[in-house]
């Protein structure tokens, strides 16, 4: 009996459950446990696993450039990190409220470590998660254009709940790039956040944009209800780096 209740958890994807009812049976605890006890372990574990599994999921679709986690960061006074600031933005009510987070910094100061770190703290929670290099998501449109599956890439980015935009600002803006980035920022807006990283401060984005009207209104809809980290101090990278010689 209990080897065929094995196999029917297995076949309906009971993976959960089906790891914790073997266990028992094979370390013989089954006899521990009142009839209530083993299905509240038994649904627990279920609810443990398509949780983890969701997670995994969530991370793999979100395409992070690095393994990054909230745990993770270092917050060093002369980074010029707000611990507060961050773990605030953990809880992920940003995304709730469809505010975004600017990150700004030299490079190696650890702007995209703590975009992903956000980024893997949303997945946790369930949200929907999309990591992208700007102009290699441009490039990619621009591609898409071509080829008739730029409808399909705009509507998978739309149902993103968090954007991360990295690198923003690394090249100046062609014509074509303009009009994607204010299409997903347009679609955006009031909808999903977005987190956006630079080497550039804020105020020298209309610049790199190109076109002053386009500049306006892409970042009326970035900079409004958002937050900002401006790092300071020496690159992690030379840190990092450094200490390994050492």
């Amino acid at each position: 009996m209990n080897e065929a209740t094995l196999d029917k958890m297995r076949k309906m994807n009971l993976f959960g459950m089906h790891r914790v009812f073997k266990t028992s049976l094979e370390s013989g605890k089954t006899e521990n446990y009142t009839p209530d006890e083993m299905i509240s372990t038994l649904v627990e574990a279920e609810w443990d696993d398509r949780k983890n599994r969701s997670i995994e999921r969530q991370v793999k679709n979100a395409k992070f450039r690095y393994k990054a986690s909230v745990e993770e960061l270092q917050f060093e006074t002369n980074r010029n990190i707000d611990k507060n600031q961050v773990l605030r933005f953990a809880d992920c009510m940003f995304i709730n409220k469809h505010e975004n987070i600017l990150i700004t910094g030299s490079t190696g100061i650890g702007k995209s470590f703590i975009a992903t770190a956000i980024g893997h703290q949303a997945c946790c929670v369930g949200y929907k998660v999309l990591y992208h290099s700007t102009s290699k998501l441009l490039s990619k449109l621009k591609i898409a254009k071509a080829d008739g599956s730029y409808i399909r890439e705009m509507a998978r980015i739309e149902k993103q709940e968090l954007l991360i935009l990295d690198d923003f600002g690394m090249q100046p803006f062609d014509g074509p790039g303009r009009a994607a980035l204010m299409e997903i920022i347009e679609d955006r807006h009031g909808k999903g956040s977005v987190i956006v990283t630079s080497q550039l401060p804020v105020s020298k984005w209309y610049d790199v944009i190109g076109d002053k009207t386009m500049a306006d209104a892409i970042l009326d809809r970035i900079i409004h209800q958002s937050h900002r980290v401006e790092l300071k101090g020496e690159s992690m990278r030379k840190k990092t780096a450094k200490l390994k010689s050492d």
